[in-house]
């Protein structure tokens, strides 16, 4: 097993929107996606990971409102980058917004809850590799606008969103600029 895990591991990319094809992504494959990452690792169980599913209407009211925020908001507009917007969310079957819920007793540090939801995103990459949909994590300059979108709980905020579609032929091979070595101190 570990060769096969080691293989998923190098072998997954970001697959964007521009390359997904028409193919939908059913409820189950998502639920499986998102099960994934409901096993990430959790200091003090606080499991802050959460996460809205975007289909349908909802995608495009997502990413209508990016584009408008993006106008709003922006000192360099760009139409090209306006259109792109809320092309990205037309092009993937499904999008996700991936949030943190702070533990509201502050029990561990934030940085060590949006590292947790980062490995529950990694878990999803992961999954929906294995599952060959393509994704990818970005999370725009509006970012910090989403609370005019979604409705939050108290302490909740979104970190990114997670564009998912299926595609078609092979992925690239991945490389690396330096080895782990290059990376790694030992000491002892």
């Amino acid at each position: 097993m570990k060769t096969t895990l080691s293989n998923l591991i190098a072998s997954r990319r970001s697959v964007f929107p521009g390359q997904y094809n028409a193919a939908p992504i059913s409820e189950v494959e998502i639920k499986t996606i998102l099960e994934a990452a409901n096993w990430a690792p959790t200091h003090r169980r606080t499991e802050p990971w959460r996460f809205k599913v975007l289909q349908g209407q909802a995608k495009t009211n997502l990413g209508q409102f990016l584009a408008a925020k993006y106008k709003e908001t922006t000192a360099k507009f760009s139409e090209i980058k306006y259109n792109k917007i809320a092309q990205k969310m037309e092009q993937s079957a499904a999008v996700i917004a991936i949030c943190m819920q702070r533990d509201e007793k502050e029990s561990v540090p934030e940085w060590e809850e949006i590292a947790a939801v980062a490995m529950a995103v990694q878990n999803m990459w992961l999954m929906a590799h294995e599952m060959e949909i393509g994704a990818y994590w970005s999370s725009p300059a509006t970012i910090a606008q989403m609370h005019s979108f979604f409705d939050f709980n108290p302490g909740e905020s979104c970190l990114g969103f997670f564009y998912m579609g299926k595609y078609d032929g092979d992925l690239e091979v991945g490389t690396r600029l330096t080895t782990i070595a290059d990376k790694t101190t030992w000491l002892q």
